[in-house]
């Protein structure tokens, strides 16, 4: 009941016309850094975080969080029309959203993605205006074991779940744990994997690598199977984008076991794009039109994006309650919060209580701003797939190379891009997942981090795995998903066996 008071006094505060327009300019602005590929919200949020120093800190982070929300929106964009994820956490998107624009129907891939992920949002607004003080006290029970424990997790679930073979799952996770272990070892401090080439030092750029893996690798194998005399157009209707979010209420079981995986990888350290891998996963697993997965599903887009927005949205609750952030925008903003003189952590919750529910009212606010924003650009966004491909490769080209030479201002970042989409059409080709490997380049490195952590602090044990209740519970449902594929074949050599049966 507190809550609900402080949230109603947070609404008087948000409502204000200076802070709906801040909400506005920072949800557009949000858009496009969500929609151009290598910049992304946390690079989107830098940029905007030096114009901020002059404004009161309520002022501040609404206008950094509703660019934060346009930024997520955003990324589905690119993902769904031209197979190049603006956002890491839009790579899952990409596996049934583009296949379904492809197919015709971009508003409707459009529009199931923006629904889910308004819907996705809510629940993580809902999350920290109920549970904060529960999260506190959940985030302050995990050390490197716990951090370790949840990324297994992750990693398990796509061999358990993912839908391919395991075989070839635990090739594309390996290749992935390969490229995340290129530059400096961040416990020992030393340099491997960088070939004597200077510029690897820091490391595979993740955005380098998916534009290449899907934008150049998609190119590559539309030019095989010669897209390119098929002129892709679809008509669009605003009687389509009202009948695809009628229609969400159907998914109602996805919407809600997305949104619950993705809550809880935001208040823990998995982050927004292991929860969408792994809702994708397990919708697949547990879908009664799994065949489909992979062609234009509905379910494919709906898990990946709720997923994607409750954790985005979640994360910030750790970073305002503990100081810790848990995701890259979230540890930007908390940065913001220092410089304005604001100290994250439980005493914020107490002394800046105006900062505090001021911002939670503005997610409402600011999630709902961007759900009428987007979908106003709907048909400006499927008018694009209108576009022949002849005139849409090239673009797509050029979108690719000057997005991967702007992250770093490297040629080296270029050809990089290029050996990745020869990479990306070779597993297409050759049927491996390309989900796994770049949720290894992704996190591979805070998993090994996490790991070598705790070796140290048990002194090289395998015990401290097991050391308390929720570290057991973590990793032993992570060595079931690994077994289950084993299990299941079992079973059904079991059953084909049985009396009865012909």
């Amino acid at each position: 009941m507190e809550n609900l008071e402080a949230l109603l006094h947070g609404f008087t505060i948000a409502l204000s016309g200076n802070h709906i327009l801040l909400m506005l300019i920072g949800v557009l602005l949000g858009i496009l850094v969500g929609v151009l590929p290598g910049l992304g919200a946390p690079n989107g949020v830098s940029l905007l975080l030096p114009l901020t120093f002059g404004m009161q800190p309520v002022s501040a982070i609404i206008l950094l969080s509703s660019m934060y929300w346009g930024a997520l929106f955003g990324g589905s964009v690119t993902s769904i029309l031209f197979n190049i994820p603006g956002e890491p956490s839009s790579v899952a998107t990409t596996f049934d959203g583009y296949p379904m624009a492809r197919d015709g129907r971009p508003t409707t891939a459009l529009a199931t993605a923006f629904g889910s992920a308004a819907f996705g949002a809510l629940c993580g607004v809902v999350l920290i205006t109920m549970a904060a003080s529960w999260v506190a006290k959940v985030a302050l029970a995990f050390g490197p074991a716990e951090y370790f424990a949840v990324y297994f997790l992750a990693f398990a679930s796509f061999v358990g779940m993912g839908g391919s073979p395991p075989v070839k799952t635990l090739v594309s996770l390996a290749i992935g744990f390969a490229l995340a272990a290129v530059g400096i070892d961040t416990v020992s401090g030393s340099v491997r994997l960088t070939m004597g080439i200077d510029e690897l030092v820091k490391g595979v750029n993740f955005v380098v690598a998916v534009m290449g893996l899907f934008g150049i690798g998609e190119l590559l194998v539309a030019v095989e199977d010669e897209f390119h005399v098929k002129a892709i157009s679809s008509k669009v209707e605003w009687r389509e984008v009202l009948r695809t979010l009628a229609g969400l209420p159907r998914y109602g079981w996805v919407l809600l076991r997305s949104a619950a995986i993705g809550c809880w990888m935001g208040i823990t350290p998995g982050g927004p794009t292991a929860a969408s891998f792994m809702s994708y996963g397990i919708a697949k697993r547990f879908s009664r039109r799994r065949a489909h997965f992979g062609r234009g599903e509905p379910e494919g887009i709906i898990a990946p994006e709720t997923a994607d927005h409750a954790a985005g949205t979640s994360a910030l609750l750790p970073m305002l309650s503990l100081g810790i952030p848990g995701s890259a925008t979230a540890a930007v903003m908390m940065g913001g919060l220092m410089i304005w003189g604001l100290n994250p952590g439980p005493m914020l919750f107490i002394e800046q209580k105006d900062f505090v529910w001021g911002l939670i009212a503005s997610m409402y606010l600011g999630n709902v701003v961007a759900v009428i924003l987007v979908l106003l650009t709907v048909p400006i966004f499927a008018a694009l797939m209108r576009v022949p491909f002849f005139i849409i490769a090239p673009l797509i080209v050029i979108i690719c190379t000057v997005g991967a030479y702007s992250v770093s201002n490297s040629y080296l970042d270029v050809v990089m891009m290029t050996g990745f989409g020869v990479l990306g059409y070779l597993f297409k080709k050759l049927h491996y997942p390309l989900a796994p490997l770049v949720l290894a380049i992704v996190i591979g490195d805070k998993a090994e981090d996490a790991f070598r952590q705790s070796m140290l602090i048990s002194r090289g044990s395998l015990g401290i795995f097991f050391s308390n209740t929720l570290v057991t519970t973590l990793v032993l449902l992570g060595v079931a998903l690994l077994v289950l594929p084993s299990v299941w074949q079992i079973i059904g050599k079991l059953t084909a066996r049985s009396p009865g049966r012909p």
